[in-house]
């Protein structure tokens, strides 16, 4: 009946659903399965679930979420350590995206606030050489008086309700690219905070400057970072980074930065 998935058919299984538990009496349950798998999954959980006991022991069976997920090539990144709930870990998994906005600079300073602007201001460079596995061209240069920029990332907004995010506490995982000019000293900073409603600070990820001498290889670096367990109350993540140059060069010699992300992770990574 649903070979097509095409929205007509799904609609018309949905308007005989809200006729009651009796329109449902008596159907096998392989075809009752097959039914549920070509819905989609958020009218699975808030309409079909409702219907009858046996479509809600489908609809929260683990098995369930396993074939959707097959069927849908969404894997755990590590196919030793399955879900513990298949099911959460199919929406997240769908859900997942970077919450930062521009991150690579394609926008120009789009979407960032500006917290430090020193030197000769922040500016969008080409790239000296390419980030591995990644053709991006462009990148975020400071000069040689501090340059600072900042996203705050409204959870609620983003879809990760309060009571998702205080039950769950899934891991959020940071990223961020960066790298000197070969001819000019300069550092990096990053510091990440995860904030209550009132925007106090929960937890906080602040590692050291990151400092490089003149004459490096300019290699690009990695930071990562992933909060666990860091309790009830975030509702928002505060993310800040830069640098600038440490011979006070005019123009733009400081660090480069790109491909900044955050993101919450499914639970097989956690």
């Amino acid at each position: 009946m649903l070979k097509g998935n095409s929205s007509s058919e799904q609609n018309y299984v949905l308007k005989e659903l809200e006729l009651g538990s009796d329109a449902c009496t008596g159907l096998n349950s392989a075809v009752v399965e097959e039914i549920l798998l070509n819905l989609p999954a958020e009218d699975v959980v808030l309409k079909c679930r409702s219907v009858c006991r046996e479509w809600k022991l489908l609809v929260d069976s683990q098995s369930h979420w396993r074939e959707r997920c097959r069927r849908e090539g969404i894997e755990p990144c590590n196919a030793s350590r399955t879900p513990a709930d298949w099911c959460l870990f199919y929406f997240m998994t769908k859900k997942r995206r970077n919450l930062l906005k521009n991150p690579r600079a394609e926008d120009g300073l789009n979407g960032w606030i500006i917290l430090e602007n020193g030197g000769d201001r922040w500016k969008i460079e080409e790239v000296f050489k390419p980030l591995p596995n990644d053709k991006n061209d462009k990148c975020f240069a400071t000069s040689y008086g501090l340059c600072l920029k900042q996203q705050v990332i409204d959870l609620e907004k983003e879809g990760y309700s309060p009571a998702f995010m205080d039950q769950m506490q899934p891991d959020i995982r940071i990223s961020d690219w960066y790298a000197p000019r070969w001819d000019c000293g300069c550092y990096y900073e990053i510091f990440v905070d995860l904030l209550d409603e009132e925007m106090n600070p929960i937890t906080v990820f602040q590692p050291e400057k990151v400092f490089f001498e003149q004459w490096n290889d300019k290699t690009w670096c990695q930071m990562t970072h992933v909060f666990k367990n860091y309790g009830p109350g975030v509702r928002f993540i505060r993310f800040t980074h830069g640098g600038q140059d440490t011979q006070f060069w005019a123009g733009w010699y400081g660090i480069r930065v790109i491909n900044s992300s955050v993101e919450i992770c499914p639970a097989a990574e956690r």
